[in-house]
């Protein structure tokens, strides 16, 4: 069969998918149940079943993202089984073997929604009050320091071990099992730092029970006004969380670029914005191809630090 039938018969289907996607209801399948990841993914949800006339499921399933993702990886690529993740579901095979699948080959970006950048705290007996400040404390006391962190691989732990390597400074971690018994721990002075995210860290700075040194984007948030970026002392530092849109490896591009167009659109709504702005993270909205660029720079990135600070996942 010549080369240009056969092109002009994909072209016809394409042109079908289009006109008759979505046919059924389409499920957004999460790891996460509660904060912003979750609020996102309802009002995405909500938003496009509206505009794109279907209903629109969302199921919250656990295993830190493992079973939702390998949900999606096997579903058909046809667009009706979406995954709604965050930064763990490409940095999970960075830290153990055997994850069943491939954060690249089995699934393609269809929007990064939002961004959830880290601060930098201390305990205020600490007698520092600016990054430079601990920097040079923790130059001189090399050992001493204690960071607190929750969950091997998260973005609190590997935040501090960005910072250690590009400030060149030796602080010590210190493992707890949650936000919570890391925030005890820092409140009763048996660690000095911690890295948390906006949500867990600034009601307690705004009750002036630890004190914020930095945030760990790469500019200033808009979250947190007159903090300033860890990286205006550190060059080149920038530690957040990414929450992004996928689906399975395979589905046509005019189906991805018709998500693309309709979750943007959900997540510009000035209501939405308000809400996920309030539980403490940054709206996005990419396109996918530069969802795609960013997942696959922070796997080089943190495949540099995962292995230079010899971190493995915890078993369970």
């Amino acid at each position: 069969m010549p080369a240009c039938f056969l092109a002009m018969i994909a072209c016809g289907m394409t042109a079908v998918t289009a006109q008759t996607y979505p046919a059924k209801s389409i499920r957004i399948v999460t790891g996460s149940a509660g904060g912003g990841q979750d609020i996102a993914t309802r009002i995405i949800a909500q938003g496009i079943s509206r505009s794109m006339g279907q209903p629109v499921v969302v199921e919250n399933r656990g295993g830190s993202g493992l079973v939702a993702a390998e949900i999606v990886a096997q579903a058909p690529p046809e667009g009706y089984t979406l995954l709604m993740t965050a930064s763990p579901h490409w940095i999970l095979p960075l830290l153990q073997d055997h994850v069943p699948y491939d954060p690249i080959k089995d699934f393609s970006p269809v929007t990064m929604a939002l961004r959830l950048p880290n601060i930098l705290v201390v305990h205020p007996s600490l007698p520092v009050h600016t990054v430079r400040d601990l920097i040079d404390l923790a130059k001189a006391k090399p050992g001493v320091l204690n960071y607190g962190s929750s969950g091997t691989g998260a973005t609190t732990h590997l935040s501090a071990e960005l910072f250690k390597a590009m400030a060149g400074v030796n602080i010590v971690r210190i493992s707890y099992k949650g936000g919570g018994p890391t925030l005890n721990a820092l409140l009763g002075g048996e660690v000095q730092l911690w890295f948390p995210n906006v949500a867990s860290g600034m009601p307690q700075v705004k009750a002036g029970k630890i004190r914020a040194l930095g945030v760990t984007s790469a500019e200033p948030s808009m979250l947190l006004p007159g903090l300033p970026a860890v990286a205006a002392t550190v060059p080149g530092y920038d530690a957040v969380s990414m929450i992004g849109v996928f689906v399975r490896a395979g589905t046509p591009a005019v189906i991805i670029n018709s998500l693309n167009q309709e979750i943007v659109r959900v997540l510009s709504g000035a209501d939405a914005r308000e809400r996920l702005v309030s539980s403490g993270v940054e709206v996005v909205g990419s396109s996918p191809q530069e969802f795609g660029a960013a997942v696959k720079l922070e796997m080089t990135k943190w495949a540099k630090v995962i292995k230079d600070a010899n971190i493995r996942a915890e078993k369970e």
